[in-house]
């Protein structure tokens, strides 16, 4: 029988097939950090219970850490808790942990893959919803909720059911700086923030194939926002390369046997999908999103939409209202207050040369408050310094960061005041997302660095030919 890439992972990790369709799934890879932990490392110690593969685990702080004034210490009281329960909760269980003072500390989304933690074929969890960014790796990866942590903890599996397969397939050509965030903002605006509801999303076609793997990692972060809980894409020569010589990955003696594994990892020829969409590469321009949702999108050069193209209009008028924006808008006439380039979903060393290119030999408008430059780990933030990154946006105006999640969520120091507007390279912009009252559009790095260069949007295609 053909098999799609999530039905060989999926059978090759069940463990039993339930009378109510759930399934037992074995879990190969638990990523853990501040936030989700604390909790389910109580519940191992109420119920006297030991962590069943230790060598499975891989710890880091990211949401809650400062990424300025490291050296000051944690201010806030609530942050400081919770990566001292982690600490504490490493050191009593034996469990490594990548904490603020080691060079490989980062963002539990960029560090794993970079690391070769992450491997094709594998089950991946984390108590964090995009955790579906490590399919790029053709693994099965997707976020748990805090109860299910502690129950990978216990048992190293998980209880669930089968979803469909849904294949994305998109083919022809990105035009020059346009980016894979581009593409999954555009997939999302199309086939809405539930389109996925139920599927394992594939991403297929000669689109995906031309991608680099960071570029991929941007897309399968962001199928959560599809309503996916995991998205999917192919092993190939590519992922290949990408994982070669990672810290992480099988010793020689192992190494054949796992590419021979790892070369099966794509849908069979003439497999069925339940779902199928088809999206030209052509068609896509800079994506800015203009409400609270990420289907809330449209292109740098259009206006925000009258309502007479909108289904819901009360949800339409109340996130206007959010925004502080009117109908037919043009988006280029939309000015900004504060400028972030990082998160999970756009901090690789790919995504910050994306934004110095477009940078360099420029300044930060005088309206722009506050442009930060947030590295999505250690290695990525030494990287871009050996390259002279971090010397193209200090000198145009910005701030060099420590890794971090950062302006991403309202849970540290770095967020947006009341009714300040952000353009944002993070996976979501709903109401107080950056911040009480805050206003984020999410758009690339490229196009947030034009922003931060004109004090507005502005078309990255455009300013790169003026330039």
């Amino acid at each position: 029988m053909k098999q799609t890439l999530y039905d060989k992972i999926w059978n090759d990790h069940c463990i039993l097939d339930n009378d109510d369709h759930s399934s037992l799934i074995y879990i190969d890879r638990h990523l853990i950090h501040e936030v989700t932990s604390p909790q389910a490392f109580d519940g191992l110690d109420i119920k006297k219970r030991d962590i069943w593969n230790k060598k499975s685990i891989m710890a880091t702080t990211d949401h809650n850490v400062p990424t300025i004034n490291r050296d000051q210490g944690i201010t806030d009281p609530v942050s400081k808790i919770q990566i001292e329960a982690l600490r504490e909760n490493c050191k009593k269980h034996n469990i490594e942990l990548y904490d603020l003072d080691n060079l490989k500390q980062g963002i539990v989304h960029v560090i794993g893959p970079e690391l070769g933690m992450t491997q094709p074929g594998m089950t991946i969890v984390c108590g964090d919803s995009h955790t579906s960014t490590h399919g790029a790796l053709a693994s099965l990866s997707f976020g748990i909720g805090t109860s299910d942590v502690e129950h990978v903890l216990a048992t190293q599996c998980l209880n669930l059911t089968k979803e469909k397969n849904f294949n994305i397939e998109v083919n022809g050509v990105l035009h020059p700086y346009i980016t894979s965030k581009d593409l999954i903002l555009y997939i999302i605006g199309s086939i809405g923030t539930s389109g996925g509801t139920g599927y394992t999303i594939e991403y297929t076609g000669e689109t995906i194939s031309n991608l680099s793997i960071e570029s991929r990692m941007t897309i399968c972060n962001m199928t959560i926002e599809a309503g996916a809980k995991s998205g999917l894409m192919a092993f190939d020569e590519k992922t290949h390369d990408y994982l070669r010589d990672r810290e992480f990955l099988p010793s020689s003696k192992h190494y054949d046997d796992a590419l021979k594994y790892w070369e099966t990892l794509i849908s069979d020829s003439g497999v069925t999908f339940d779902r199928k969409e088809q999206f030209n590469a052509n068609d896509i321009q800079p994506q800015v999103t203009w409400g609270t949702s990420p289907e809330m999108v449209t292109s740098v050069d259009e206006c925000i939409p009258g309502s007479d193209s909108i289904d819901n209009e009360e949800e339409y008028v109340d996130t206007l209202a959010y925004m502080g924006l009117e109908p037919k808008t043009e988006i280029k006439s939309i000015d900004l207050d504060k400028i972030f380039i990082g998160s999970c979903t756009n901090s690789r060393i790919e995504d910050l040369r994306q934004a110095a290119e477009v940078v360099e030999g420029e300044k930060v408008s005088s309206k722009i408050k506050q442009a930060i430059i947030v590295p999505g780990s250690g290695l990525v933030k030494a990287q871009a310094e050996r390259e002279g990154l971090d010397k193209i946006f200090t000198k145009a105006g910005f701030e060099w960061r420590d890794p971090g999640c950062s302006m991403c969520l309202g849970m540290n120091d770095d967020f947006l005041q009341p009714y300040e507007r952000c353009a944002s390279t993070s996976n979501r912009n709903f109401q107080g997302r950056q911040g009480d009252k805050g206003r984020t559009h999410l758009v690339s790095p490229g196009m947030a660095a034009v922003a931060a260069i004109k004090g507005h949007f502005y078309n990255v295609k455009d300013f790169m030919n003026e330039k």
